[in-house]
């Protein structure tokens, strides 16, 4: 099979080379041979193969639908009607949602096949997809490695092309790490540009679902399918969804004032440094004009954001306690004890420790202290920002401080395992859009490179990852090739 981007599938399907029940058969048959990565909590084989017979009668009828017959893997955070949705949890390993998430919903319309529901860090909260009750993910450049987290299985699937694009989410960089671990591209919008309706919520103000694909282009045709205002989610924006795909081929603008934050590179390790640098040199080589500036608080993200997102993760988990739905616990005898050992036994070590992070600063006598300090560093971060872009049309950094680590390495040191997270919580606290191109290798393990845009300005972010790929072939390379 020759097709392996979303734009070559879309193609070969429109000219009728090939068939949606073929390209979903053979993606299949990927699946089934990397078995070993575990980046798929549930299959939906029969279904999928059900609904692309269905597209197919609709092509030979000239019915031909944005994405008809594209395959996609789902987060196993977005419910899915009739198919299980896990959250990589023990706690909801036997809900089967009534409904789609908007995304999925959208996702339908346009014309994709599931393929099923990908592994991930429960409840989102990890960042080495290493906390899924369903085991660790692997990275398909070193079995051996992380590929990220919390999106870790959609990111490991699309990297190991066992799907052409999958859905994740991002809270604080949970869709940018990942794809910068992995090697591809890792798209997270403007916080409002895609609802959240029927995404399981983590930390609500910091959540927004993204996508992972191999290049800039797939990322814009997906983009658009999935924006727009929600009348479901009271967060969702109406500001117009352009065409992100047409932007990128067509515009001609090349000339992007691009900024580098001091704060951002002072202490990488030299070979990040030089494969970032290598890559500002291929920016201003197609015109971009460069320009330090700092983003002096952004340095206090990870502090911030590891108050804010469990205090809302407090909130938000405390609706599973038992009685409605997901894990009830066996061995109660009272109503207070339900809810004790529901959440005892549904619950793993790295949730429940932010559940009582977050309980603990919303708590009497702390939320001064806490919380609301935390709240006020958000809004000088969001104003670093804000700043930043009087002087520049985009924000350029590495996505992460390193390459991938090793599976276990970081289990027992959760500092060290928030600090991956160092160049990317920060545009969550902003609501920003960001993006994770790939830009090289160290020692055999990927590097991304971190593009932010102002509010809802996806297009220039989409626009100059396309330039950057075009003298490029970073996100062409395979592992195992």
């Amino acid at each position: 099979m020759t097709y392996k981007s979303v734009t070559e599938i879309l193609e070969a399907i429109k000219k009728k080379d090939i068939s949606a029940t073929e390209i979903t058969k053979d993606y299949f048959k990927r699946i089934k041979a990397s078995d070993d990565l575990n980046c798929f909590i549930t299959l939906t084989e029969d279904s999928a193969l059900n609904r692309a017979k269905k597209i197919d009668k609709d092509i030979s009828k000239n019915n031909l639908k944005p994405l008809s017959g594209l395959p996609i893997a789902q987060k196993d955070i977005f419910c899915t009607k009739g198919v299980k949705t896990s959250c990589g949890s023990k706690m909801l390993d036997n809900f089967i949602s009534p409904y789609d998430a908007t995304v999925v919903d959208k996702l339908n319309e346009a014309g994709t096949i599931m393929l099923g529901k990908t592994n991930m860090d429960e409840f989102a909260m990890g960042s080495s997809n290493e906390t899924s009750f369903y085991g660790a993910v692997k990275n398909p450049w070193d079995y051996e490695y992380v590929p990220g987290g919390s999106s870790g299985g959609s990111a490991s699937a699309v990297a190991a092309r066992i799907s052409p694009c999958s859905t994740g989410t991002d809270t604080g960089g949970s869709i940018r790490q990942p794809a910068s671990l992995c090697g591809i591209c890792g798209l997270k919008p403007t916080y409002g540009r895609v609802s959240r309706f029927g995404m399981i919520a983590f930390a609500s103000s910091l959540d927004q679902a993204g996508l992972f694909t191999t290049d800039a282009l797939d990322a814009a045709i997906l983009l658009k399918e999935i924006s727009g205002h929600d009348p479901k989610d009271s967060t969702s924006s109406t500001v117009e969804v352009p065409n992100y795909h047409d932007y990128c081929i067509n515009s001609d603008k090349k000339n992007f004032t691009v900024g580098i934050p001091e704060e951002f590179v002072n202490d990488l390790n030299d070979d990040v440094k030089n494969s970032f640098y290598e890559s500002v040199k291929i920016l201003e080589n197609i015109g971009c004009k460069i320009k330090t500036i700092n983003l002096k608080h952004t340095g206090l993200g990870v502090s911030a954001y590891q108050v804010v997102a469990p205090a809302e993760c407090s909130s938000n988990l405390s609706r599973f306690d038992g009685v409605r739905y997901g894990h009830r616990s066996k061995k109660s005898e009272s109503l207070e004890s339900l809810y004790r050992e529901s959440r005892s036994e549904g619950f793993g070590k790295e949730v429940k420790r932010r559940i009582l992070v977050g309980t603990y600063a919303l708590s009497a006598g702390y939320y001064d202290a806490y919380y609301l300090k935390a709240q006020k560093v958000r809004n000088l971060i969001a104003q670093d920002f804000s700043q930043a872009f009087e002087k520049v049309d985009l924000i350029l950094g590495p996505t992460t401080p390193d390459k991938a680590f090793k599976i276990g390495e970081k289990m027992n040191d959760p500092i060290a395992m928030y600090l991956s997270d160092v160049y990317t919580v920060s545009t969550n606290l902003a609501g920003l859009p960001a993006m994770s191109i790939p830009m090289g290798f160290k020692e055999g393990m990927p590097l991304g490179l971190q593009i932010i845009g102002n509010h809802f300005d996806e297009k220039d972010i989409l626009k100059l990852s396309y330039l950057y790929q075009k003298e490029t072939d970073w996100h062409e390379q395979e592992p195992g090739a």
